[in-house]
């Protein structure tokens, strides 16, 4: 840092208020992008000086104790207080000033990314000086999308100019008729009040090529919460289907095998704390092997003692269902957990202003589908599937040709409940993992099962989605609860013409 600057900052901490605007300005042509983190401060109102030497430095929160640290270097100042710092004032005028310089500074950045942002938060900001920043720096842009908004930003500015011609006006509105930015849309509109009816008349149009992007957008952005819902009902369903498919159980207690799944989650990010991002990749494995044991156990000890009677297994799971929620809150406490998110599944991906994809939905719709690939996969092409198919079209036969029908069921049984914990995996990167997790999903499972068709691995995709889609689709006319009732009446009609669902089973052993 050279000399002048060290001088100005110096003198930061000793100019009124009404004087620092002058001192940003010295800042910012002397400092540059090496001022950049005291320029934040100021902004964000963190920034301080010591009173025994007007050294800088920025307050921070360090485990709920307020703490100082040097801007340049980012290390913490030990032995001050709030005692020994004064605060170096702002208001909006700095802010504004301060949001303007920040952007200007990261306008030559080497990161386009950064360049792309700053161009972002000068739209607010287009005096003269900015304009003629982004005019000189326009031409040897070489990123398409940071020239893409500087060319927007122009546009903005040239349409707002009423000492401009009317046609070169026209031609910026027509321009902005193309950006999604929530700032274009905002002078649009006050466009539409301008005292020229051809600026008036051609902020309109904008604005309604604009809206109709939105809306486009907003359709895509249903679609894809829809396909993330969807995603969920699958994993939450799939095992469902088989174990009810083969065995005819109807189990209440496939919601617990989620939750299962959901607090094995939660107890290997306590076991590997400092490993976030890797213990889910540790929880997967866990929760299938914890869920599936699960239910072979229920299945040895209790299911298999009821074969033949739908009504009591049904009674049976239920009270098992019940037995676990108690046994969770009892070891865990019926408060919720809260499970941390991977920094690589954390944010979103941002297609456009108005359209962001989260990427922990995005990254659960395809383990879902991975999981059901994986499935067809293990019924299609290994000896368990081949036993487990053999056993669903036709039980007796298989027994005659020497299939041990008791191990196909416990084995069965313990991958859907396996399947069931990878789907409380899932679950708890979108939601608190609590006692009664499962429970919200379970009559959604046997209403996917029964529509997509009872042991069909195929139907169970298409009305997992399928539900899915409805239900975002018509949540934000009905509301959440009206958009399930509506569903649940669709189901009932649609069981009274097809019984056996989207893809019922064929043989000679359907019936």
């Amino acid at each position: 840092m050279n000399s002048t600057t060290q001088s100005l900052l110096v003198e930061l901490t000793e100019t009124k208020l009404s004087k620092l605007p002058d001192l940003v300005e010295q800042l910012e042509t002397q400092g540059g992008e090496e001022l950049l983190p005291v320029f934040r401060a100021w902004l964000a109102g963190d920034l301080h000086y010591q009173t025994s030497d007007a050294t800088l430095v920025v307050e921070v929160e360090v485990n709920g104790a307020e703490t100082y640290q040097d801007p340049f270097s980012g290390d913490i100042v030990a032995g001050i207080t709030s005692k020994d710092v004064k605060k170096i004032k702002v208001n909006n005028k700095l802010r504004g000033m301060l949001r303007g310089v920040i952007a200007r500074i990261q306008l030559t950045s080497s990161n386009a990314t950064v360049r792309e942002g700053a161009v972002r938060e000068l739209l607010t900001e287009l005096d003269d000086e900015t304009v003629a920043t982004l005019e000189s720096l326009y031409p040897n842009e070489a990123n398409a999308d940071v020239k893409a908004m500087m060319s927007t930003a122009l546009a903005l500015h040239t349409a707002q100019q009423k000492d401009n011609a009317v046609s070169v006006r026209l031609g910026a509105i027509d321009q902005l008729g193309d950006s999604l930015e929530n700032d274009v849309r905002n002078v649009l509109v006050k466009l539409q009040n301008d005292g020229n009816a051809d600026i008036a008349k051609a902020a309109s149009k904008a604005l309604v090529s604009i809206n109709q992007q939105v809306e486009r957008y907003a359709l895509v952005d249903q679609l894809f919460f829809g396909l993330s819902l969807g995603s969920v009902l699958l994993l939450a369903s799939i095992g469902l289907a088989i174990t009810f498919g083969v065995m005819g159980v109807i189990n209440m207690a496939h919601g617990e095998m989620i939750m299962l799944g959901a607090y094995t989650t939660y107890v290997v990010q306590l076991i590997m704390p400092n490993y976030i991002d890797y213990s889910i990749w540790v929880a997967i494995p866990a929760a299938f092997l914890v869920s599936g044991l699960m239910g072979v156990l229920i299945e040895r000890l209790v299911i298999c003692r009821l074969h033949g009677r739908p009504l009591e297994t049904l009674l049976a799971t239920f009270g098992i269902s019940l037995i676990l929620q108690q046994l969770v809150r009892t070891i865990f406490s019926p408060l919720n957990r809260q499970v941390s998110t991977p920094s690589w599944m954390s944010g979103s991906w941002e297609i456009n202003p108005v359209l962001s994809l989260t990427l922990n939905r995005l990254y659960i719709l395809a383990f879902s589908l991975l999981v059901f690939l994986a499935l067809v996969l293990i019924l299609k092409k290994s000896s368990l599937g081949l036993n487990v198919r053999a056993v669903s079209q036709n039980r007796s036969m298989a027994k005659a040709m020497g299939v041990k029908t008791e191990w196909v069921d416990a084995m069965t049984f313990g991958l859907g409940s396996g399947i069931a914990g990878i789907a409380g995996v899932a679950l708890s990167q979108l939601t608190n993992v609590g006692p009664n997790l499962g429970q919200a999903y379970i009559i959604d499972s046997f209403m996917v099962v029964v529509f997509g068709g009872v042991g069909n691995l195929l139907g169970t995709l298409v009305a997992a989605f399928t539900l899915g889609i409805a239900n975002k689709f018509l949540e934000p006319t009905t509301g959440a609860v009206l958009a399930a009732i509506l569903v649940l009446v669709f189901i009932i009609l649609f069981i009274q013409k097809r019984p056996k669902g989207l893809f019922p089973q064929k043989g000679r052993a359907a019936e």
